[in-house]
Formats: C-alpha cells, sequence, structure tokens
C-alpha cells in the first residue's frame, strides 16, 4: 500500500540527508490519488523511515548548468522536501531549456550537478553527473499528470483504475513502541529508577506519517486483532477527485476487550473498470490464499498510530474515522457516531507538539524503548565511569546522559546539533529534574570551547551513537570526527564508550528480496529488455560498487557464509590520516544462491560488551538470519543473475574494502568466484 520507490532504484542509497523528506508524509497512494485531482502537484511516494528522492530524479538538490565562463547558473528550482510538492514554473522551464537545448545539439555543453552533504563527515560535495542524466522522464511525468488534471476530459481511464482502503484495528505493544517513549527502568547500586517523558509527549498525538512496513514479516503473537476488517472507503483514479478534507465512518464492536492502539490499513486496487484484474496488499493472516501472497515491495502495508491509546471493551459499539485532506490520511476511534449534519467536521490533523516525532522516526522510538539495549549501556557505564568522571555525549537526542548521570558521574555534558534536538532533551531532563544536573550545549562538535564545559577537561567521553542523518551503518563514523573535532578538550587519560566499532559481513540468500535488482525480461506479454539494459548501465556506471540501506527484518534471508569482521575503528585516537583497507575472501557454508552481501557495525562499548546493528545472534543451523529490527543494514547485490540460473552457490566471495578518512566512505567490491 505504501510506496518504496527508494529500494526500486539504487541510486538513492546514497541520498543527501539534506533531501530527507518532511516527518509529514502522506501514503503513496493518497500522493497518487492527489496528483490526479491537484493541479501543479506530482506524484512521489514516501516512506516515513526513509530517506526519500522522487523516482523521478536522481539523488541530492540538482540543476541544470550551462558550462562557459562565470558561475554556472541554476535553471531547475530545488528539490523539495515533502512527498509532493508544486512542480513549479522554474523546474518546468528547466525541462523545456533541456529538451530545446537538445534539438539545437546543444545538450552536450550542459552539466548536471547533484549537491549531497556527507553524512559522515558533514561537509556538501558538489557532483557532476554523467550524459545519461534522463529528463526525459521528468517531462513525461509532468505531461502525465497534467492530462489528468484536465477537467474537459471524457472517458478516460486511468490504469489502475479504482483503490478500495481497508482497515484494522489492534493492540500491540510492540507497534506502540514506535510511537511513544516508555518509562525506561534502570538498575543502580542504590535503588532502581525510572526516565520518564514528558508530559507533552504523553499527551502528543504523534505525527500523520504513517509507517509503511512488511506487515508479513510481523509475528502474529507480536498483536492482538480488536476488529474485523473494514472497508474504510475507496478511490477511483479515472476521476475527478474532491480534495477538500473529508472522513469516512464505519461502525463496529470489538472482538476482543482491550486497548486500541494502532490501525493497520492497506488497499486493493481494480487494474481494470470491470474489476476483472486484482492486486491485494491484504497481509497474510486476512488473505484469501496466505500460502501464495504475491511478494511486493513498491506498495505495501501501513502502520497508523491512534492519537492515544484507548480502551475498548468486547461488543460496546464503536466507529472507526478514516479523516483525509489535501496532504494526509489519520485515524480517529469514537463511542459516538458523528453526526451528518456536521459536514464540515474533519477532525484536526495530528501535530508533533512534542518535537520527539519530528527528530525520531519509528525505528529510533523502538530502539529507545528496548530494555535490553539500555541495560547493555547502563552494564558498561558502570565499569568505566567513576564518581569524579567528567562526560561529554555526542549522540542526537540521546538518553545516554541521563544513564550516566544516574550512575554516578560528577558532571555531565551533552551536545546536540541541531534547535529540534536541543528543545526536547531540555524538556526530557526537565521531567526527570535534571535540568541543573546535565548541561545541554547547542553546537556542532568543532564549535566547542572550554568556556562550554566550564574548563574543564573530559574524563569520558560517550556516544551510542546515533544521529539523525546517518544512513548506512557506518554514517555513523561521524562520532569519530566528533571525537578527533574536540580532542584537545579531552583529558589525557580519555575513556570512549564505545571504544571501538567494527565493520562485519555475511554473504546471504534473499528469499524475496532479490527481485529488486532481477531483469523483468518479458512481462504480461511485454518485452521491457530496453530498461533492463537501461537499469543495468545506470548500475554498471556508478551504482554496482554501492550499498544500500534495507531494514532486513523486514525481508526472510539465509547466511550462506559466516559472520566476519572486516575492519576496526579505534576511538581511542583520532582519524587517521591514511586509509584503512581490508582484503580477503569467505567460503560459502551452505548450499543457496548468493544474492548479495549484508555489512553493519558493531560498537565495543567495553572488552566485553558489544552492541550489533546487524546480526542479533549467530545463524541457526540453516543459516535463518536474526536482525536488528531497529537497524537499517547495508546490502550490497552481487551481479549473480547469470550463476544463479546456471549453477548453485559459488565457492567463495573476495572482497575488498577501504575506509578513506577524507570523505568518510567505504569503497568496495565483492565477487564471486567458482
Amino acid at each position: 500500500m505504501r510506496g518504496r520507490a527508494p529500494r526500486r532504484d539504487p541510486r538513492r542509497a546514497s541520498a543527501s540527508p539534506a533531501t530527507r523528506r518532511a516527518p509529514h508524509q502522506p501514503p503513496s497512494w493518497w500522493a497518487y490519488w492527489l496528483s490526479q485531482s491537484m493541479p501543479g502537484f506530482l506524484f512521489s511516494p514516501a516512506s516515513d523511515d526513509d530517506t526519500y528522492v522522487p523516482p523521478h530524479r536522481p539523488p541530492g538538490r540538482r540543476g541544470l548548468t550551462r558550462q562557459g565562463a562565470g558561475p554556472p547558473v541554476n535553471l531547475s528550482s530545488p528539490l523539495p522536501t515533502h512527498a509532493f510538492g508544486p512542480s513549479g514554473c522554474g523546474e518546468k522551464m528547466a525541462l523545456a531549456a533541456a529538451a530545446g537545448l537538445e534539438d539545437d545539439g546543444l545538450i552536450g555543453t550542459m552539466k548536471v550537478f547533484c549537491g549531497r552533504a556527507n553524512p559522515t563527515t558533514g561537509s556538501v560535495e558538489w557532483l557532476e553527473e554523467d550524459e545519461h542524466y534522463d529528463y526525459h522522464q521528468e517531462i513525461a511525468r509532468s505531461s502525465y499528470a497534467d492530462m489528468l488534471h484536465d477537467k474537459d476530459r471524457e472517458n478516460c481511464e486511468a490504469v489502475p483504475h479504482k483503490a478500495t482502503v481497508y482497515a484494522q484495528l489492534v493492540e500491540s505493544r510492540r507497534m506502540w513502541s514506535w510511537n511513544k517513549l516508555f518509562p525506561v527502568h534502570i538498575q543502580t547500586d542504590n535503588a532502581e529508577k525510572i526516565i520518564v517523558a514528558p508530559s507533552e509527549m504523553e499527551n502528543c498525538p504523534g505525527a500523520p506519517s504513517v509507517y509503511d512496513i512488511q506487515l508479513n514479516q510481523m509475528p502474529r503473537g507480536d498483536f492482538t486483532i480488536l476488529s474485523n476488517v473494514l472497508t474504510m472507503f475507496s478511490v477511483d483514479f479515472s476521476r475527478q477527485v474532491n480534495s477538500s478534507p473529508t472522513y469516512h465512518t464505519m461502525q463496529f464492536e470489538p472482538l476482543v476487550s482491550g486497548r486500541a492502539q494502532v490501525v493497520l490499513s492497506w488497499w486493493d486496487i481494480d487494474m481494470d473498470p470491470d474489476g476483472k484484474i486484482k492486486c491485494s496488499m491484504a497481509p497474510y493472516w486476512v488473505h484469501s490464499d496466505p500460502k501464495n501472497i504475491q511478494w511486493r515491495d513498491h506498495w505495501m502495508q501501513c502502520v497508523y498510530f491512534l492519537p492515544n491509546e484507548e480502551p475498548v471493551a468486547q461488543g460496546e459499539s464503536l466507529y472507526l474515522i478514516a479523516h483525509r485532506d489535501d496532504y494526509c490520511v489519520w485515524y480517529n476511534l469514537h463511542k459516538t457516531r458523528i453526526e451528518k449534519s456536521k459536514s464540515n467536521f474533519h477532525g484536526e490533523r495530528p501535530v508533533c507538539e512534542c518535537q520527539a516525532h519530528l527528530l525520531w522516526n519509528r525505528p529510533r522510538f523502538g530502539e529507545l524503548n528496548d530494555q535490553n539495549r539500555t541495560e547493555q549501556y547502563m552494564q558498561a557505564l558502570k565499569k568505566v565511569l567513576k564518581a569524579d568522571s567528567i562526560c561529554l555525549c555526542i549522540s542526537d537526542g540521546s538518553l545516554l546522559p541521563i544513564l550516566a548521570h544516574c550512575v554516578g558521574a560528577e558532571q555531565v555534558f551533552t551536545i546536540e546539533n541541531s534547535a529540534v534536538s536541543y528543545r526536547l532533551m531540555k524538556k526530557i531532563f526537565k521531567a526527570n529534574h535534571l535540568e541543573d544536573k546535565i548541561s545541554i550545549i547547542e553546537k556542532r562538535p568543532e564549535l566547542l570551547t572550554s568556556a562550554d564545559l566550564g574548563d574543564r577537561k573530559i574524563s569520558v567521553l560517550l556516544g551510542e551513537p546515533f544521529f539523525t542523518t546517518s544512513l548506512l551503518p557506518w554514517h555513523s563514523l561521524y562520532f569519530w570526527y566528533a571525537r578527533t573535532a574536540v580532542t584537545e578538550h579531552l583529558a589525557d587519560s580519555i575513556i570512549v564508550l564505545p571504544q571501538a566499532a567494527s565493520l562485519h559481513m555475511v554473504v546471504v540468500e534473499f528469499k524475496d528480496l532479490w527481485r529488486i535488482r532481477s531483469p523483468c525480461g518479458t512481462c504480461e506479454g511485454f518485452d521491457v529488455h530496453i530498461m533492463d539494459d537501461m537499469i543495468k548501465h545506470s548500475l554498471d556506471f556508478r551504482e554496482a560498487r554501492e550499498a544500500e540501506p534495507h531494514p532486513l527484518w523486514e525481508y526472510s534471508s539465509r547466511c550462506l557464509s559466516e559472520p566476519q569482521q572486516v575492519l576496526t575503528f579505534d576511538f581511542q585516537k583520532p582519524v587517521p590520516q591514511r586509509p584503512l583497507s581490508a582484503k580477503g575472501s569467505v567460503t560459502l557454508q551452505r548450499p543457496g544462491r548468493s544474492h548479495g552481501v549484508v555489512l553493519w557495525m558493531e560498537y565495543h562499548l567495553t572488552a566485553e560488551s558489544s552492541i550489533s546493528t546487524g546480526l542479533v545472534q549467530r545463524p541457526e543451523a540453516q543459516g535463518e538470519c536474526s536482525w536488528n529490527p531497529h537497524c537499517k543494514q547495508a546490502v550490497y547485490f552481487l551481479n549473480s543473475t547469470l550463476e544463479a540460473k546456471t549453477q548453485d552457490s559459488p565457492q567463495i566471495v573476495t572482497y575488498a574494502l577501504e575506509f578513506n578518512p577524507k570523505v568518510g566512505d567505504i569503497s568496495m567490491d565483492f565477487r564471486l568466484v567458482s
């Protein structure tokens, strides 16, 4: 139901954090509908947890420039960070200019530049695109949208033709942990303490951003069904749509008593007007044929969060309301029916008032609510902190400063780069009566001064590390660069937690995820090899040697090799001047198709304790993988189409990796050896 177009095009893996989508995003089908009803708007699906770049643009903010004397002139409007936005005259004029220059034979003098903010080093880099940048696709999209906006059109049918939206009310502590900060219980030497969320966070309705996931990977034991499947509303894509705010109500009786927290939603689409060709996104527990569910990653299921959890009793009459406006969809639960006379009732769109939903994405909420993870940090802090420890924490919106204070550090400082994180952490410290015990510094690490620290030297440097700009696992090595930037403020006997990090890899076979890189060939009688060749050319040009982020807990996989550590980063020392490299090979231990290599980071808090962002336990006998559900792992897809067709897994995969400290990135190459 939700669009995850970024997973269709690996170019988006290297998207700049500057292009990260706004936190309030509509589902892709909703944006698709609006693209037909709202002149000047183009469909661009987005995801709550993904950094997003629209499918009609390569990553980053781009401009078409004419090569010549003087600075380049930007002919296009900046890329909007919203899921969909006004196409704007500037962009269309730029496209028209590009087409005109091509007709005049001048397209060879055009240059396309991409500006990216490096998520590891923090610097801004401008990269020149190659001559194959496809602006024709943008013109085609714009023309298609204009055609659908034509109010005088008659007998026009869109494909798909119609969508029917379904919803089901559930109770789930796991899913609710993606929306609220639970009380954090910590055990100190003297007593148990509880970190509580501010009242603003407790009462905050959250953001209307949907969380799209593969619900078919959600264990049935992780949620309790409170209602039958409810048909909420339908959308006719072939007709002009009234974008005025409205709502749809369905009456139901709870199947069991419980706490209403989450609405699971999906759609079925009719591809043709007669409804003979259907495409269903129903999850396995309500699917008509659960053993033969067609795997999809472009349209997915949705998780919507109610503004607050509500107790419900079996058999009582309730009303689930789906609200929609020109921007998004959200759900509310009522015990009384809204009168028809109140035709102007639309309900307030949820607006985050606590700012936590602006800073933390859904997986981050789940990570902070992971009690086992918190306990690992507590045990590590107890080993390194002393009564006279002066601590500095460098992470975005972290609870580590509170843990350090509770363990008994003399003074705790924390750096927050953004105004949002600064205000949020100030509220959390105040709610726990720590506003005068933990000092918040709203600065970048390189701007830190001795006065900010009261002219004291830091004896313990802390980090999870977590940064909102991180896309790939090693982007959190920004902590290493921050540690280097504050070196002059560190004591000679500095203790860094984590003391080191390591990069790990394993060769895997995916049950389905490999399909996003598989050629289509002939589809429903159509030969689409031209598109296959175009994608392959794009991959061969740059992306064939890049990894892309995926939340692998949503995708079944098997380890064909044993996990292996390949690079180590020593946080006790500053970032080195020379690259770090590793070469070697891994032998495949299990039969299967070698679809790709998964990479992740492990952070060594102490010599005995580590936090893994990838595999959370050793693979089982058959190689089944268990991945950290709070983090995305990096996937390097092997070019194994030919091998997969002709033989089982090759025996060896060779690797060559190099960390370049100047750019903060890791170059890599993996090869299959028969």
